[in-house]
């Protein structure tokens, strides 16, 4: 499993000038076009977000007072509780509205027809299953995985080609332990 801490990755700012993004890994490494990608998006101001064709989204609000996802047609959809994940084709062109300011998300993206995903919030044991990879993000509390030990902004990352670790859980150290625990399945 590959540790990571959202504050010492690098920010990229959105070319719209609404946010900026830190990626926490993308799959295949160095390919053109991402199978799966999981990235920490800090959205600055209300605008459009981009449509990514083929790929299926889940957003997760981290911290602040919320965003209004709306589609035309298709949703209008208030993310307000942190933790409460929101899945949705990136075909579609969205625009964002900040009701109480800047905000913090995780934002999930596959391929479609090559992989599928599926974003909980957990506050117990887990662990990676062979063959699948994924992203696990502490909203708070204490975590430890293998040696090391993860708090708010950190997590865990792997790829389905990493062996260790479907070898060992993720567990709660703290009774306020809660996590988002995102399991990304190859459909091939």
């Amino acid at each position: 499993m590959h540790p990571f801490d959202v504050e010492t990755l690098p920010a990229g700012r959105w070319r719209n000038g609404g946010g900026a993004t830190r990626e926490i890994a993308s799959r295949p490494v160095g390919a053109e076009e991402f199978g799966w990608r999981a990235s920490v998006a800090d959205i600055h101001r209300d605008g459009p977000f981009s449509a990514f064709p083929g790929v299926d989204r889940t957003l997760t609000l981290l911290t602040g007072d919320g965003v209004r996802l709306t589609c035309p047609g298709e949703f209008d959809r208030l993310l307000a509780r942190a933790g409460e994940p929101f899945a949705f084709s990136g075909d579609l062109a969205l625009d964002a509205e900040l009701p109480g300011g800047p905000c913090r998300v995780l934002n999930l993206m596959v391929r479609r027809g090559r992989w599928t995903a599926t974003v909980d919030r957990v506050a117990g044991p887990v662990a990676p299953r062979a063959g699948h990879a994924g992203v696990l993000y502490v909203l708070r509390g204490r975590w430890q995985v293998g040696h090391h030990g993860l708090t708010s902004g950190q997590g865990v990352w792997w790829d389905d080609a990493d062996d260790e670790a479907s070898a060992g859980a993720v567990v709660p150290l703290s009774a306020d332990a809660a996590a988002l625990w995102a399991d990304v399945v190859p459909t091939g």
